[in-house]
């Protein structure tokens, strides 16, 4: 591409004097930018002069051969040096000392941007390059040069500032009034007059509506998928570009399409500009398009209520914006298959952070426990306590706040499965009528061409039997759908599900209630539940918040690991040991301590007569029994112990011993006397501390790694 120059420009830049041999004996590099794709399409012109600028640099003195050109920069922006890799290149060129003039139409096309102009003069001053434009020849290495190529610089940068300011101002502007065309969702048009209408179909109003009523019930994404996957619907999509512009198209619905819907404000009947602003810092250079963020309602430009026909209310809009925010893990998060009743609910009262379930091998055990900072920082489990206890407290209050209203939940409860079989229903009888309409159009098209043009005439009847094929194969899946169906229910049934309905533990228990579904009745009752484990006994504080402000306090007890661990554990014992010297037998005892009130550490509600022996011995006080008339006969080494002089020497329970055992935590081996076996533990001083140790380890979830027997 050849330009003419103006031969002002060419006498001027001749007797400029600033070039000097060490330049021509360096390559000239043309610099050609355009700021966009669109620009270089259609501002042919701009591009002709900039490749131009090859012959100015032969008329100035360089032969061809040392004349490069970079062009890669052609539609990228020149407001940062990030992306643009043909003025990096340009810039580490100049560093090599490889280049002796820059030339550029205007000193806007080299950058717009004060950092990125400054590096380049700064490198051009260091390596003696001179840069030109069409108004002369500068060297960056005279002040008056820097000056007046600072300005300029400063000059690009600002007219590239009021360009944007204006256009933006511009925009934001018709964004205010409502007229700024953006592209609608799913289930709306946008006529040539500007304004927006819902979908002409009818059935694809009736999609779009369905999926707000299943969320309305579902309160879940995956819920809402789920159920339209099975029902068999489709989502309606009217394509935007291409031969088929315009027309309506059915796809499969997805996650991401759903979520899109369900946060829309469109659908509310609202006009809203500034959703996802950008934020620089995000932004990845040469991706127009990155940085985006999602804003809060309140810090959107622009919001204009019932500015279209809307599918939904807003006040529904903002409630399926808060459940929406409900469901994610940093929140509450959606109901889980667990047993927890809990789960999500509970707060810790020690530090507040959110107490998780942790389930245990055996079935139907788990635990709530708040050990956030211990999974982020390493510290110390800060509490947990056993979740039957709470579970089944909080299920009685439950139990007493739907009591009232037992007989009308039942009611609506038959009502709203009549509604919803007539919305399925209807769904299903607009697609049977959209494929016999097609049906027909196919026989009018094909009852409509001459019969002697066989040419077409075979490909309309294909597509004919297509639709007919269709329109069977449909009716066939809506028969099938009605005979999954359940039948509509009788006056007797509604009477018997409205006297089930007031037995509500009952239902609460019944096979066919989930997890899920118990945990949804909490959430909806429930807004939160604080719980402090007092001293780390078995006392447990909790406070029921429950929607509506109203607050339940109580105090529960948990089950615990050790007789230590109980807030009156000193005062058990000394009563222990005051009916014992009354010469009450063990089983006397229990019996005593069960009438009084007392209940021991775990999750056996009564004492007995082996339990008070343990708890007499622990003060020193022996019983015997007919086991203990062996023990002196039984042949033993040294540093070997029985199994209760050992549990009585550590005071610690026998079946505690007897388990360690079990676990390979002790050496232990078997004899037998008179055809009677005992255990006989090796335990010198050094492993009796090891085991004092090991007793003192607070009791989790994952086992203790034992010290191997020394």
């Amino acid at each position: 591409m050849n330009a003419v120059l103006p031969n002002r420009t060419i006498n001027q830049l001749d007797h400029s004097g600033k070039i000097k041999t060490q330049h021509l004996k360096r390559k000239a590099i043309i610099y050609i930018r355009q700021s966009t794709l669109q620009q270089v399409q259609r501002h042919q012109e701009s591009t002709r002069l900039q490749y131009g600028l090859a012959d100015k640099a032969v008329l100035l003195g360089w032969p061809r051969s040392d004349i490069e050109v970079i062009d890669d920069d052609l539609g990228c922006s020149g407001s940062t040096m990030a992306g643009r890799q043909g003025f990096q290149r340009l810039v580490a060129e100049v560093g090599l000392d490889h280049v002796g003039l820059v030339l550029g139409l205007e000193m806007s096309r080299l950058s717009r941007s004060s950092r990125d102009w400054y590096q380049l003069l700064e490198v051009c001053a260091i390596f003696s390059t001179l840069i030109g434009d069409m108004d002369g020849i500068y060297d960056p290495g005279l002040y008056n040069d820097r000056l007046l190529l600072g300005l300029k610089g400063t000059m690009s940068e600002a007219e590239l500032h009021i360009l944007k300011q204006r256009m933006l101002e511009g925009k934001r502007a018709k964004a205010r009034r409502g007229e700024l065309g953006m592209p609608v969702a799913m289930g709306f048009v946008r006529q040539l007059s500007g304004l927006i209408v819902k979908d002409p179909d009818e059935q694809a109003q009736s999609a779009i509506g369905r999926v707000f009523e299943l969320f309305e019930r579902k309160r879940t994404i995956n819920g809402v998928l789920l159920e339209l996957v099975s029902q068999q619907i489709q989502m309606p999509h009217r394509m935007l570009g291409g031969l088929n512009k315009g027309d309506l198209v059915w796809r499969r619905p997805n996650r991401v399409t759903l979520s899109n819907l369900l946060h829309n404000p469109i659908y509310a009947g609202a006009y809203a500009y500034g959703r996802r602003p950008t934020d620089p810092r995000k932004k990845i250079p040469g991706r127009p398009s990155t940085g985006r963020t999602v804003a809060g309602i309140n810090d959107w430009e622009v919001l204009i209520k019932d500015h279209h026909p809307a599918y939904i209310s807003w006040s529904q809009y903002e409630r399926n914006v808060r459940q929406l925010q409900a469901n994610t893990a940093q929140s509450l998060g959606v109901a889980r298959k667990g047993a927890a009743l809990l789960s999500g609910l509970l707060i810790c009262g020690r530090c507040g952070l959110r107490m998780a379930p942790h389930y245990s091998s055996q079935k139907g055990q788990y635990r709530y426990s708040c050990d956030r900072m211990k999974i982020d920082y390493g510290e110390a489990a800060c509490q947990s306590l056993s979740g039957l206890t709470l579970d089944d407290y909080v299920t009685v209050q439950i139990f007493k706040a739907l009591q009232p209203a037992a007989l009308e939940i039942s009611m609506a409860a038959a009502e709203d499965q009549a509604v919803e079989r007539q919305k399925q229903q209807k769904y299903w009888l607009q697609r049977l009528e959209r494929a016999h309409i097609d049906t027909e159009r196919a026989a009018r098209q094909y009852n409509a061409v001459e019969p002697e043009n066989r040419l077409v005439a075979r490909t309309l009847e294909r597509k004919w039997e297509e639709t007919m094929n269709t329109e069977l194969e449909l009716k066939a899946q809506y028969e099938h759908y009605l005979l999954e169906q359940p039948a509509v229910l009788s006056k007797e049934e509604r009477l018997a599900i409205q006297h089930l309905a007031q037995d509500i533990p009952t239902l609460w228990k019944a096979e066919t209630t989930s997890a899920m579904d118990r945990q949804t009745i909490v959430r909806q009752l429930i807004e939160r539940i604080l719980v402090t484990v007092i001293d780390n006994t078995e006392k447990v504080q909790a406070e029921i918040h429950w929607y509506g402000g109203h607050i339940t306090k109580t105090r529960l007890d948990r089950p615990v690991a050790k007789l230590e661990q109980m807030a009156g554990y000193q005062t058990l014992m000394n009563r222990v040991k005051e009916l014992q010297s009354q010469d009450c037998a063990p089983s006397q005892i229990a019996e005593k301590l069960n009438i009084e009130g007392w209940k021991p550490p775990k999750r056996r509600q009564t004492f007995n007569a082996p339990m008070v022996r343990c708890l007499l011995n622990r003060q020193g006080i022996r019983i015997g029994t007919q086991k203990q008339q062996h023990t002196a006969v039984i042949s033993r080494e040294a540093d070997e112990w029985t199994l209760k002089e050992l549990a009585n020497h550590l005071q610690m329970p026998e079946p505690t011993l007897y388990s360690w055992i079990k676990k390979g935590h002790v050496n232990a081996r078997q004899v037998k006397v008179d055809a009677r076996s005992f255990w006989v533990i090796t335990a010198n001083q050094y492993e009796l501390e090891r085991l004092r140790k090991l007793r003192t380890i607070n009791r989790t979830w994952i086992k203790p790694v034992a010290e191997p027997i020394q």
